[in-house]
């Protein structure tokens, strides 16, 4: 009959009476047929597969209220997986079908119950023969002893599950059996009640109930739409394949699932079928209830491409990103201390008085100006070949950012990883149910899982791989766990990849001692402690994964965990996005560290890390923290947009900055200080509530920092471990790392922020090397104490909004081939001691250089044109030389004397200075130009500062290095920031 010789509505009436035989019949007669038996899905094929009492909804336990994606491929499934066990015996080429179904014509139906022919399991046992079905009629049946299965049998419960009941202890001794709609609860002798150390068991649709299932290499396990509850639980010894699929653990008093030992050499006969239907199994995931914020995000960009290939383009400007973060205009010129707004200098004042220069952006005309846009570091702030401004010179924030990679991405450039994924030995747990019990899965010894697609929730923890093992995570959710989520420790490793891990007590990933895992495009959020713990010597590859809305670090590295960390986004964290603490090491590169609480780093106690190429912005604190003994590299980064400072460094640490962009930020670029300032830590600066929110004081900060370290439980249930005995000596840790005993500033831009570009008040000795300071609010470059010497060296200090150098009294100082640029106040105002030597001070709106006070300095070989005012003026009691400068006038219309000294200093010598003025009756003389040599900082200099937007592709020359020793120092954190 055609199809179309009836509505297909009434086709459908008609073939939903139709067994499933029927229905395979009608899809074999021709493609119309078929695609009308297929149609069927939601209405026939659903009542075939609810209503088989030998399986449960497909997506039972963890989601039994979803809809499969297609009700006959589901049923396909469980037909293929029923039929596993029969399949061993010869190849039999010429009947494909009965091999397939092991269809004999002496295979017997055998009755056991009240009133049947055989009353106990035993007695049937012995009669059956190979591959007899046992049917068991309702009730409870007890042994006395353990039963062995000597031949291949099958074992159904007759009715619905639960009214068949075994109370036995059986041992396989045959190469196959399956047990099917049958309840499981121990013997009186044993907790085991079944086992099996060569042959294959199958298990459709039962219930264990306190009791064990015992699995030993090489034997085999196929459990489907099984139950383990009231502490039951499976054990596989050395296994080399097992599936266990669909299954519900709940209420387990040790894992509920424990892998043991490597996988034995040799294989049974069902190790080729459990693969191929391994392979057969769907992609599978689960869907949390916590999913990432969704819209945009400040400076985010979302998506999956690879860091530095596709970005997507946000413009968001400075103003913005205030508005949308309640940060108010006040925020921009907010510092801490009083000198900026109050203690203005003699000769600033006395020019705002005159009206020649004030503090506002009317720009003054040079009309004799000496051209100096063509010293070293211009190539930095020239616009880019396709017209685009430059990030130092564009005062909106940067509006690209690199997005994590997706997994395909990750496996196409890891083969290790690749793999991993790939792999399907030991055992291969999916879209199980954990819950509410103590562990979930332990593998140990060399042992080897899979798992895919579970739900863990409610357990004291998730995963526990220790001892050499393996382990393969995708796609599961790790959730409301009472300790970590999934802990990792002694050699073990693996793959983990897309799981959804969250709200749980302690961290969601535990690394220490020794494992080394891979940890892949995971959501990690939600935790009530860190995200991701390194520590005790682990390792691990933590790549392009989401992690935020943690209580404490996103990730946390200390006691000498090493791992590398790269290409993920770490945000809206309530504490620091990334922290390394006691001695914690790491490689953290090309991260976007955003919206984070505390500092977006977190660098103190001998953590020793490289932090290179991130994207470390939009935090409500500091930008990066090297607080007490903190080391490390820090290189190529962008930092900007973060509320506090971009870098905060205590001057008893030893970190590395190069070639780093800190612009943007609404306090300092970068910031160096040796203790805290109790009148300012207390919160009573200006502009704090804009800035600081919760975290406003850092005295509070420091000892919640304290409290919550002498709280931290890092050990698994409480277990005390001797880290002592774990950790590398001081020399092994920095064998394959130079040794410094130097802090280093050197090729760094700071930019467009909110107060001082460079900030200093330390009591250590300090360099700063071939920096580019430009276009902030504040001065450029302020030291107001440095009892040991600092050195700034070749720096360019441009077109900011105060001053561009400032130095207070008592501070020891250098300055050395600079070059000072059309800043907003003086050039130089010197109050300490030092010397200023072949510097170029150029048309700055105060004096060129103000020396003031007692200072003891030695001022030469500088090039000098102020806007208006003095070139050089010494005032006050100043002792020391000036000679060998050059003075050029500059506006014409500037009647101050280009050399000025009081005429009551007797301890100042001036000697050798030229001053060069306008001659107006000579129309031809030649412009002034700084030649031999050109404008400073010369391009010899070791800038290292790429055109390239991509921190990545920073090009760092090292040829140089300024130093400083550091010998003591108050250890103390940052305005907002603090140890976890």
């Amino acid at each position: 009959m055609e199809v179309g010789s009836l509505p297909v509505e009434l086709w459908r009436v008609i073939l939903a009476y139709l067994p499933l035989p029927d229905l395979g019949r009608c899809c074999q007669v021709c493609r119309a047929w078929r695609e009308l038996i297929l149609s069927l899905d939601n209405t026939r094929w659903r009542q075939l597969c609810l209503g088989c009492s030998e399986c449960r909804h497909p997506n039972w336990p963890s989601q039994p209220h979803q809809e499969p994606a297609s009700w006959r491929d589901a049923l396909k499934q469980h037909a293929l997986s029923t039929r596993t066990w029969t399949q061993n015996g010869p190849e039999l080429q010429s009947s494909a079908c009965l091999h397939f179904f092991r269809r004999r014509k002496d295979r017997r139906v055998w009755h056991v119950g009240s009133g049947c022919e055989f009353e106990t399991l035993r007695g049937a046992l012995g009669v059956v023969g190979p591959y007899d079905r046992v049917v068991l009629h309702p009730g409870v049946y007890e042994e006395q002893a353990e039963l062995v299965l000597k031949v291949p049998v099958e074992l159904v419960g007759l009715g619905q599950l639960g009214e068949v009941a075994l109370l036995v202890c059986m041992d396989q001794q045959c190469p196959t059996a399956r047990l099917c709609n049958l309840v499981f609860m121990p013997p009186w002798f044993s907790t085991v009640v079944y086992k099996t150390s060569w042959g294959h068991v199958q298990l459709d649709n039962c219930n264990f109930e306190g009791a064990q299932l015992q699995v030993r290499g090489p034997g085999s396990c196929q459990a489907r739409f099984c139950s383990f509850s009231q502490g039951s639980s499976a054990h596989l010894l050395g296994v080399v394949l097992s599936l266990m699929d669909s299954c519900d653990f709940s209420g387990s008093d040790t894992a509920s699932v424990t892998v043991e030992g490597p996988p034995v050499s040799e294989r049974n006969w069902a190790c080729k079928h459990l693969v191929a239907l391994a392979r057969t199994f769907p992609s599978c995931g689960v869907s949390g209830s916590n999913s990432p914020p969704s819209g945009p995000l400040p400076g985010s960009t979302g998506g999956n491409q690879p860091p530095g290939s596709n970005v997507k383009k946000e413009l968001v400007s400075i103003e913005d990103w205030q508005r949308r973060n309640g940060v108010d205009a006040a925020c921009q010129g907010t510092v801490i201390e009083s000198w900026s707004d109050e203690d203005r200098s003699e000769g600033e004042e006395e020019n705002q008085d005159g009206g020649g220069i004030n503090n506002t952006k009317k720009t003054l005309k040079l009309d004799y100006k000496i051209p100096c846009d063509h010293h070293g570091l211009a190539h930095l702030l020239r616009p880019r070949p396709d017209g685009s401004m430059p990030l130092v010179s564009s005062p909106d924030p940067p509006s690209l950012a690199p997005e994590p990679l997706t997994f395909q991405q990750e496996l196409d450039r890891d083969p290790e990883a690749q793999m991993l994924a790939a792999s399907t030995l030991g055992c291969f747990l999916r879209r199980c149910l954990f819950r509410e019990g103590k562990g979930g899965v332990h593998v140990s010894n060399y042992g080897q899982a899979r798992l895919e697609g579970n739900v863990f929730r409610g357990l004291n923890y998730a995963v526990r791989c220790i001892q050499n093992s393996t382990i393969v995570m995708l796609r599961n959710e790790v959730c409301e766990c009472r300790a970590s989520g999934i802990f990792l420790r002694l050699s073990a490793q693996g793959l983990i990849a897309e799981n959804n891990i969250h709200s749980n007590g302690e961290a969601g990933l535990d690394i220490r001692k020794g494992a080394n895992p891979i940890i892949l495009c995971n959501r990690i959020h939600s935790g009530l402690r860190s995200g991701v713990v390194v520590l005790g010597n682990g390792k691990g590859s933590i790549r392009s994964n989401q992690i935020y809305n943690n209580k404490e670090a996103g990730v946390y590295i200390l006691f000498s965990g090493n791992p590398v960390v790269s290409g993920n986004h770490i945000f809206q964290g309530q504490a620091a996005g990334i922290a390394i603490n006691e001695n914690g090491r790491g490689m953290i590169t090309e991260n976007v560290i955003k919206e984070n609480q505390w500092g977006g780093v977190d660098i103190r106690r001998g953590g020793d890390p490289i932090l290179k190429n991130n994207y470390i912005c939009y935090g409500y604190s500091d930008g990066v923290v090297v607080g007490e003994r903190g080391r490390g590299l820090i290189e190529g980064n962008h930092v900007y947009c973060n509320k506090g400072c971009g870098v905060w460094v205590m001057s008893s640490s030893l970190p590395q900055l190069l070639g780093n962009f800190i612009t943007h930020n609404c306090m300092y670029g970068l910031a160096v200080f040796c203790r805290k300032d109790p009148e300012n830590m207390e919160g009573n600066w200006p502009g704090q509530e804009g800035i600081g929110g919760e975290a406003g004081s850092g005295e509070r900060r420091g000892v919640e920092g304290e409290r919550r370290e002498g709280q931290e439980n890092l050990n698994e249930e409480g277990e005390l471990f001797a880290w002592e005995s774990d950790l590398d000596s001081e020399d092994e840790r920095h064998s394959a790392r130079r040794a410094i005993s130097v802090a280093l500033v050197e090729s760094n831009c700071m930019s467009y922020n909110g107060a001082v570009g460079l900030y200093v008040k330390s009591s250590e000795p300090l360099n700063v090397f071939a920096n580019l300071v430009n276009g902030n609010r504040g001065t450029g470059i302020a030291v107001l104490q440095s009892s040991q010497l600092t050195r700034l060296v070749t720096n360019c200090i441009l077109e900011n909004g105060r001053g561009g150098i400032t130095v207070e009294k008592d501070c020891r100082v250098e300055l050395r081939g600079n070059g000072i640029y059309k800043n907003c106040g003086h050039g130089v105002s010197f109050c300490g001691n030092g010397q200023i030597l072949e510097n170029d001070v150029v048309g700055n709106r105060g004096y060129g250089i103000q020396v003031l006070g007692g200072a003891d300095i030695k001022v030469m070989r500088n090039r000098v044109q102020p806007a208006q005012g003095c070139g050089v003026a010494v005032l006050g009691p100043v002792k020391g030389v000036v000679h060998d400068n050059v003075l050029f006038q500059g506006h014409p219309g500037n009647k101050k004397e280009l050399l000025h000294m009081d005429a009551a200093n007797e301890n100042c010598v001036l000697r050798n200075n030229s001053v060069l003025r306008h001659n107006h009756s000579c129309t031809s003389a030649p412009p002034w130009v700084l030649e031999n040599p050109p404008p400073r900082p010369l391009a010899s200099s070791p800038s290292g500062l790429s055109l390239s937007q991509y921190p990545s592709r920073l090009g760092i020359s090292m040829t140089t290095r300024i130093s400083a020793t550091v010998e003591s120092g108050c250890h103390n954190g940052s305005m907002f920031c603090s140890i976890l």
